[in-house]
């Protein structure tokens, strides 16, 4: 009974209108005792797919009652002695009632125990790397390499449990000491993830959980309509009438970051753009029909060398339903976009519209690329959802002439017949370059420096650094840095010693890719004067400003665009 059931809402759940269906299967749903792990799960998302796309108030009411009740369910299984690894996977961790265990880098462990306290802790049962502590351990504790440096068996905990106080847990003990390292931050986060050491969050029946986490929203859109799945245009969505943008303030934007950092931890994954965010960046986009994006820049401190850095964030209706990664360098920007495992049935192609959107408005950006990973290259979850179906029905094109032969004519055997699929080994073909969407009638750069972006990629201008270094400076990595800082400040006529710290540093990184430029010192004045400001503004409160000033210099990115498509 219960697997007819769950298989009934399952289906229901796509069909617009469908409101006293969907009622009626929540009702029967929220009476039924559902067996094992596997149905729980497909219970879980089944309704918190509904709670994000509602037909109708009732429809939410409904299934805002199932989940908030819905660790009770898994507490009864585990109770029963049930298998609850089901639970575990990545595309559906996170429920209420359930533990995450994985090895998260130094500072999401830092994090966690920072927001969640006691219900993060070391999980010793699955270390089985005890050498590993060796090489750190002697530095906490006096004479400990009188038993590591000999002994086989060395019982570290007892060391480690002896040494804290009453009132410590071994993983906050162990992040301390890692902490008061006389060292730089990254070679702390180095000496803490060389032990290999995984955690436990024990994510419980709180607010927390994929299951009860929400923005609050005052005014949910029901969609007792069919969804908006197919005929999304790019093209449509950036004519429409501009998206309405508010600045957050720190504090609204603390708890924007906080939230997109839990909703990764809780599927067993860390990025970028989220671990080191800045509360002080994040825009809000009200991008309609219940959607809302968040985008937000990098800490000043953790910013690429030569690409600006943001990361996106997707509510609807108040559940966090996906993201993005946006690395733009002049008008070009890369992204990658991802919805999450229990909404892919929803409208994810009309959210990805909405988000080229943002990013054009908020950012200038003309040209967008997908890389081959997100098409399915070396990425069997991005084949087997059509990765490259996706993008294409949205109307981006191969960055390879030599495929486009290859995909009109899979286009027109799908024309000609709709039961055709492609073979997964012209599908793994077709993923192996970049598709690459560009804007029609472009204003950030002058006509006549429009190049196309096809061949170009940000790794074909730190090759080309490496092979100078090699050539020139038998591979020594100080003397390429010594020998452009000084190049490129007599070109520009500028004495970056003046400059702070910050400053230096991405002075230091531009220089060894500006020096490649060989008519830099013939440049105008105003042409270096720009690129002085461009340098500057990298540091700048938000990384915006450095875009739109690359964006202006047609000539820098003449020259770096020709560098890095070679």
């Amino acid at each position: 009974m219960s697997e007819r059931l769950l298989a009934r809402l399952e289906e229901a759940r796509r069909r617009r209108p469908g409101a006293r269906e969907n009622s009626e299967l929540l009702r029967r749903a929220g009476r039924t005792v559902f067996h094992g792990a596997e149905e729980l799960v497909r219970l879980h998302d089944a309704v918190l797919f509904l709670r994000a796309y509602p037909h109708s108030h009732e429809v939410l009411r409904l299934c805002e009652a199932i989940l908030s009740v819905f660790a009770r369910r898994v507490e009864r299984l585990a109770r029963s002695g049930g298998d609850l690894s089901a639970f575990d996977h990545p595309e559906v961790s996170g429920i209420a009632g359930t533990d995450i265990t994985t090895d998260y880098s130094f500072d999401v462990v830092r994090w966690l125990t920072r927001r969640f306290g006691r219900r993060v802790s070391a999980d010793w049962g699955a270390h089985d790397a005890t050498d590993r502590l060796r090489a750190l351990w002697p530095r906490f504790l006096p004479l400990l390499e009188e038993e590591a440096l000999e002994d086989a068996n060395v019982r570290y905990l007892d060391y480690l449990r002896t040494a804290r106080s009453s009132g410590e847990d071994d993983l906050s003990w162990l992040l301390d000491r890692i902490e008061r390292l006389p060292l730089p931050e990254n070679e702390k986060a180095e000496r803490y993830e060389a032990q290999g050491i995984s955690v436990r969050w024990e994510v419980g029946d709180s607010r927390h959980t994929r299951t009860r986490m929400r923005r609050r929203c005052t005014r949910p859109f029901l969609h007792d309509r069919p969804l908006l799945r197919h005929g999304v245009s790019i093209a449509a969505e950036l004519a429409s009438p501009p998206l309405s943008l508010e600045r957050l303030s720190r504090r609204e934007g603390r708890s924007v970051l906080e939230m997109t950092r839990e909703a990764t931890a809780l599927r067993y994954r860390e990025y970028y753009g989220f671990t080191y965010g800045e509360e002080s960046s994040v825009l809000r986009a009200d991008a309609g029909r219940g959607l809302e994006i968040f985008l937000l820049g990098l800490e000043r401190d953790r910013r690429l060398p030569l690409r600006a850095g943001f990361a996106g964030f997707f509510v609807k209706n108040g559940v966090p339903v996906g993201y993005i990664e946006a690395l733009a360098f002049f008008e070009r920007v890369e992204v990658g976009f991802n919805i999450y495992y229990a909404f892919r049935d929803g409208e994810s192609a009309w959210i990805f519209a909405r988000v080229v959107k943002l990013l054009n408005q908020a950012l200038g950006v003309t040209a967008f690329s997908m890389d081959p990973y997100q098409l399915g290259h070396q990425n069997e979850e991005a084949m087997r959802s059509g990765g490259f179906c996706f993008y294409r029905k949205l109307e981006f094109r191969s960055t390879d002439p030599r495929l486009h032969a290859l995909t009109a004519r899979e286009e027109s055997r799908i024309a000609a017949d709709p039961s055709y699929r492609s073979p997964a080994s012209v599908l793994r073909r077709l993923a192996t370059r970049n598709l690459l969407y560009e804007v029609e009638n472009r204003e950030s750069v002058a006509a006549s420096a429009r190049e196309p972006w096809d061949r170009f990629h940000i790794r074909n201008l730190s090759l080309a650094v490496v092979r100078r270094m090699a050539r020139e400076f038998g591979g020594d990595a100080e003397k390429i840095r010594r020998s452009s800082e000084a190049s490129v400040a007599r070109a520009l006529g500028v004495n970056p010693r003046r400059w702070d710290a910050r400053e230096r540093r991405v002075f230091a990184d531009f220089a060894i890719v500006l020096d490649l430029i060989p008519e830099l010192p013939r440049w105008a004045r105003e042409e270096k004067e720009a690129v002085v400001r461009i340098l500057r503004a990298k540091t700048a409160a938000r990384e915006t400003l450095y875009l739109r000033l690359l964006q202006r210099h047609a000539r820098l990115r003449a020259a770096l665009l020709a560098l890095g498509s070679r």
